[in-house]
């Protein structure tokens, strides 16, 4: 908690670029939203209407996230680490998903599976011109959402995004068209943020929100790993209290 404090108030870390951080929190924020609420669905039969604007970050929030972590990997070093990290974190939930619940909510191909995998596969591209990068993005987009309208027999394709008739998950990003989202990604990084600053100069970085929505951003995996435990954990220690007031 001390930790979590300073890093609102204490100075951002040099040589960040806090609308790619800020905008990082917003998404990761998003998803536990949607998280905490479908787990009330799950835990206590509620049955209620997302707002619009959760709608939104449901649909498209997965996809801003992945683009921002294309942009990100052109801005950082060390990616092949940091794509093994994420792989493991990935593998964990995996691993967590098919012990403890059933299988329609197993998670074998979520985002940190996307994302590792992404990471892990830059370094093959990086150095094409970014034409070429955007050419190739824009086609494994659109092979991606063709996909989509295919179902396929072999039950082992779902990491291209080929899947058969009863396939179910609980998170599910598929190389295609999510590569090509990553790579759109890159692209805006060598472009745009080609300089490695800010392209919001005069906004006050200082501000308390903008503060907490980087800090969120630059914890984000921290914050997935560990938001669904906790929500589990209070979420079930409430139904144990209602049933033991109940039957009281």
């Amino acid at each position: 908690m001390k930790e979590f404090i300073k890093g609102l108030f204490n100075k951002a870390p040099k040589k960040r670029i806090w609308e790619l951080d800020a905008f990082r929190g917003i998404c990761i924020i998003g998803v536990v939203i949607i998280h905490v609420l479908f787990d009330m669905r799950e835990f206590f039969g509620l049955k209620f209407a997302l707002p619009v604007w959760l709608e939104m970050v449901q649909r498209y929030g997965g996809i801003l996230f992945i683009i921002l972590s294309g942009i990100c990997v052109t801005l950082g070093h060390h990616n092949i680490a940091r794509g093994l990290i994420v792989a493991a974190s990935a593998l964990v939930i995996t691993g967590v998903t098919v012990l403890v619940f059933d299988k329609s909510y197993w998670i074998l191909f979520g985002v940190l599976h996307l994302l590792a995998f992404c990471m892990l596969t830059y370094s093959i591209y990086r150095r094409i011109p970014w034409p070429v990068i955007l050419g190739l993005g824009l086609a494994f987009i659109a092979l991606g959402y063709y996909f989509e309208s295919l179902t396929v027999s072999n039950e082992y394709l779902f990491p291209l995004g080929l899947i058969t008739k009863k396939f179910s998950a609980g998170d599910f990003f598929p190389i295609f068209p999510h590569l090509g989202f990553f790579m759109v990604g890159t692209v805006l990084g060598k472009t745009v943020y080609k300089n490695k600053e800010t392209l919001f100069k005069k906004v006050n970085e200082r501000f308390f929100l903008i503060r907490f929505l980087s800090f969120a951003g630059r914890h984000s995996l921290l914050i997935y790993l560990i938001h669904q435990p906790i929500a589990f954990g209070l979420f079930y220690a409430v139904r144990l209290l209602i049933s033991a007031v109940s039957g009281a």
